[in-house]
């Protein structure tokens, strides 16, 4: 009973203490922004793929319908891809903001057509959108000092220290149990927009589960940090804004300065070649073929379709097998380089990794990106789902122009439909 009476004492502490009420007010006011911005963001990238979706089969029948071959068919045609935000994106949007999640493919070389968009080279992001991730790792720890800094020097310098110590039958209680509460109303500040919005958008109750326990665990790691630091001997002399200090110094320790220094190490020790590079071999290689005698083209095209040597013969100066022969070569010469690009993104999401080990708003940030589905992993196994689509529309055109098939518009309802996990979770509800 005495610790319900304690705790009863400190909330009635908190709620007369108005400058610490405005804190948690701002926390709460900071987390409502920071989930309504993610569902907002999120729900416009939804609406967005379904009106390209609707668009995209709108455009295909309308191109399709204009054409007398299927190489003309297949070069005029978009395909769309896209990569729908999952119901807890909006918590930690993470890589969203870097990578592209929606593509438009056709039949031409694919390398250009992926990294046209990517030609700066993006590495992973340091901070990224204020999100209720950004909160949570970064902001929220602020809160924690500015709550609980002056735990046990606020007392001392009102004059109040000695007489509390010599009332209280458990010292140590008392101010764990101020920290604790404290900690607990910012807590449920920021948690409970949370919440509500995940419930609100559709997310799973293990993902609001995770989540919430993510919350509460970095919290529970700076209201430790701020209460061992405000109780060290060494700190007894200090005044309030002193030991906010050394705790604001460890903040920027492993909210920044771990972080920016173990990203400058790995761009050291992974070098990558840029996505402009990438898109300039694969161009180069394209763009050249006009010119190279056509064996030039065949020879590279049959040494990973070997199948096609037979029908490699043409009767005129163009024709639409050559003509995407040599896009299938252009993406073979840029291949090299676009693998040690993945390679080299995929080591350092790896190196990272173990550097968010040192940091634990990092390492917060990546454990939500992954609940979200919004991490580097997500964006590359996109990007591979892209190039597993691409390779399909070859396999469907490739015979239809290597056996010169005659045209029919009903032959291209076969094509190859791009469909996500999403989709294919729908259809088998279905």
């Amino acid at each position: 009973m005495s610790y319900f009476k304690d705790i009863k004492r400190e909330a009635g502490f908190i709620a007369k203490q108005k400058y610490r009420v405005a804190f948690i007010f701002a926390a709460f006011l900071l987390s409502v922004f920071a989930v309504w911005s993610g569902i907002t963001e999120t729900q416009t990238q939804q609406e967005t793929i379904e009106r390209l979706i609707a668009k995209d089969h709108t455009d295909r029948v309308n191109v399709q319908s204009h054409q007398s071959d299927f190489g003309s068919a297949a070069y005029y045609t978009f395909h769309l891809t896209y990569d729908e935000p999952s119901p807890v994106a909006f918590a930690a949007m993470g890589q969203r903001d870097v990578y592209p999640w929606k593509h438009r493919v056709r039949m031409l070389a694919l390398e250009g057509q992926i990294y046209e968009t990517d030609a700066d080279n993006p590495e992973l992001s340091l901070v990224g959108r204020f999100d209720y991730a950004f909160l949570i790792s970064v902001l929220m720890p602020l809160f924690v000092i500015l709550l609980l800094h002056d735990l046990r020097s606020g007392e001392r310098e009102a004059g109040r220290y000695d007489l509390l110590t010599v009332t209280t039958s458990n010292q140590k209680a008392l101010w764990l149990i101020r920290a604790v509460v404290q900690s607990a109303a910012l807590g449920s500040a920021i948690v409970i927009p949370f919440v509500i919005g995940a419930i609100v958008n559709g997310a799973s109750a293990l993902n609001i589960a995770l989540i919430v326990g993510i919350t509460i665990a970095h919290l529970a790691l700076w209201t430790a940090i701020a209460y061992a630091v405000s109780g060290f001997k060494q700190f007894a002399s200090m005044n309030s804004a002193r030991i906010a200090s050394s705790l604001l110094g460890i903040w920027l320790l492993i909210t920044v300065v771990i972080p920016v220094a173990g990203d400058n190490i790995i761009k050291s020790a992974v070098q990558s070649p840029s996505g402009g590079e990438i898109v300039l071999t694969q161009r180069e290689a394209v763009n050249g073929a006009w010119d190279l005698p056509f064996s030039a083209t065949w020879d590279g095209f049959l040494a990973t379709h070997p199948q096609w040597a037979d029908k490699t013969e043409m009767s005129s100066l163009f024709e639409w097998k050559w003509y995407y022969a040599f896009q299938q070569v252009g993406d073979q010469t840029a291949a090299p380089l676009s693998s040690s690009y993945r390679d080299a993104i995929k080591q350092r999401d790896k190196l990272a990794s173990y550097i968010a080990w040192m940091s634990p708003p990092m390492l917060t940030q990546r454990v939500m990106t992954a609940i979200a589905n919004t991490n580097t992993e997500a964006m590359m196994t996109y990007e591979a789902k892209i190039r597993e689509y691409h390779a399909d529309l070859r396999q469907f055109y490739y015979p239809l122009l290597f056996n010169d098939v005659e045209f029919s518009v009903d032959v291209l309802e076969d094509l190859p439909r791009y469909t996500t996990n999403s989709d294919e979770a729908k259809h088998t509800q279905q």
